[in-house]
Parts: C-alpha cells; sequence; structure tokens
C-alpha cells in the first residue's frame, strides 16, 4: 500500500523550510527557500496550525506533499534531522524534497486511474509504471536531484492521458466532445453549467461560479479551483481531483463528491 497522504509526524517539518512563499492573499509574509518558518516550533510542528486561515495563511492549508515529505525524511535521508545533521544534508534534503513530491503526485494519479473499471484497458501499463515511479521515489538522494522528471511526467501523462479518454468515452460523443483543458474560466459564470465528461485539465477556474454545476466524470487534473464556488455542485465521479484543489476551493453540505477526496473543514454548513 503506497503512502500518498501526508503525515507530518514522520517528517521533518520539509514544506515549511524547503518552499518558498510571498506575501500575498495566501502568505501573511515573504519567506525564501530553505528556511524555516517563523511558525516551525523545534518539534517540526506548526505553532499556528489550529489558526492558519485567521492568521493569514490560507495557502498552507491547501498544501499536501503528497506524503513526500516522511520519504524524504524517513526513507532517503534514513531519518537524519536536517536541524542537528551535516549542512549538506541539510541543503540535499531541501533540494530532493520537491522532486519527490512530484513523484508523490503522479503516484497518486497512477493509484486512482487503477480504480476506474473504465480504465481497464490500460490497467497494465499504469501498473508497470505506478511501480516505476515508485521505484524512482526510492533512489539515492544524488539519484533524485539528477532526474529528469518533466520528461517522466511526459510519459505518465500519456496514459493518464489514455484513461481520460476511456473514461469520459462513457458519457456520450457530446459530453466528452467538450474540451476546456487549459482554458481561462476566471471568474466565469457557469451555475449549473452541464460539464459532464468534459476536460478541464490545467483550466484557470479561479473563482468560477460552479454553483450547481454538473461535473460528474469530468477530468479535473490540474484544474486551478482556488476560491472557485463548488456549492450543490455534483462531482460524482470527477477523477483526477486532489485534495488540495479541493481545499482551494468553496463549497457546502450539498456538494456531491468523488470517495477519492473529503469535504474541507472550513465549507459552509
Amino acid at each position: 500500500m503506497l503512502d500518498l497522504s501526508g503525515d507530518c509526524a514522520r517528517c521533518f517539518g520539509l514544506c515549511c523550510v524547503a518552499l518558498p512563499f510571498t506575501a500575498s492573499a495566501d502568505f501573511a509574509r515573504d519567506k525564501p527557500a530553505d528556511t524555516p518558518c517563523p511558525n516551525l516550533r523545534d518539534d517540526h510542528r506548526c505553532g499556528i496550525h489550529a489558526k492558519l486561515r485567521a492568521e493569514g495563511y490560507t495557502g498552507c492549508t491547501v498544501y499536501d506533499c503528497f506524503g513526500a515529505g516522511q520519504k524524504v525524511s524517513q526513507v532517503t535521508f534514513g531519518g537524519r534531522d536536517w536541524r542537528t545533521g551535516p549542512r549538506e544534508d541539510a541543503r540535499r534534503m531541501f533540494d530532493v524534497f520537491p522532486v519527490v513530491r512530484q513523484l508523490h503526485e503522479l503516484l497518486w494519479y497512477l493509484t486512482e486511474a487503477l480504480t476506474l473499471p473504465a480504465a481497464r484497458p490500460v490497467h497494465a501499463d499504469l501498473r508497470r509504471m505506478l511501480e516505476r515511479t515508485d521505484a524512482l521515489t526510492r533512489g539515492t538522494a544524488e539519484d533524485l536531484a539528477a532526474l529528469d522528471v518533466p520528461a517522466h511526467r511526459q510519459e505518465v501523462n500519456v496514459l493518464l492521458l489514455r484513461t481520460s479518454e476511456l473514461v469520459r468515452a462513457g458519457f456520450g460523443a457530446a459530453n466528452r466532445k467538450k474540451n476546456r483543458r487549459g482554458a481561462d474560466l476566471m471568474g466565469a459564470r457557469l451555475k449549473g453549467a452541464d460539464l459532464r465528461g468534459a476536460t478541464l485539465r490545467g483550466a484557470y477556474l479561479i473563482a468560477a461560479d460552479l454553483t450547481g454545476a454538473d461535473l460528474r466524470g469530468a477530468d479535473l487534473i490540474g484544474a486551478d479551483l482556488r476560491d472557485a464556488d463548488l456549492t450543490d455542485a455534483d462531482l460524482t465521479g470527477a477523477f483526477f481531483l486532489t485534495q488540495p484543489q479541493l481545499n482551494a476551493a468553496r463549497g457546502s453540505a450539498g456538494t456531491r463528491l468523488p470517495d477519492s477526496v473529503t469535504r474541507p473543514g472550513h465549507w459552509t454548513a
């Protein structure tokens, strides 16, 4: 069973150190890469975790490492803490973390693809790619630093695209031809829109009104859902939708979700 959920108790706070952020609506202040967040405690826990949104750190609440943090901390570096180990180890750990995070995200997509009955014709290829990607995450720090992640991502994407075609084929020709891939739909008025079987891969849906929209069987890989309104929308069967995407959106108790994600705690009742 792959470990694809972040476990902060087994991580050395890598996302709070390795990654940079800029003062904005998502972060209360600037922080350069490879520098500990001022809210990071000595035990690698966040000092304001219970009130991140109130303190202006919404960006932290929508981030997920897909289990890369504990993989790098406990596997790649064998449990060596960057605070107490050699400085060179710390630098390499911070460099490797984003690489493993990307690989773990790919593992998440591949794992979901293998649960989709319509994708059965490519299950064998998906399984082989899953095993290959998992093996890459277990390489040495040197191997990971030298890895051509974009090239590997492209190989995975070929299979994910084929998976998308197979799944969306079940929604009829008219629906699966709804190609909004990479579309600029920022602030779009899509209330009640019929988006069944549509491809919204990489679409910009920031602050879009998707109230009551029908997104059943839609491909949402890479779609930017920041502040999108999913109140009462139906995402049943939508696939390649991650928890970080959902956490960045707005929704309600009436929003219907696929089993692969959970309803964010900050959504309205």
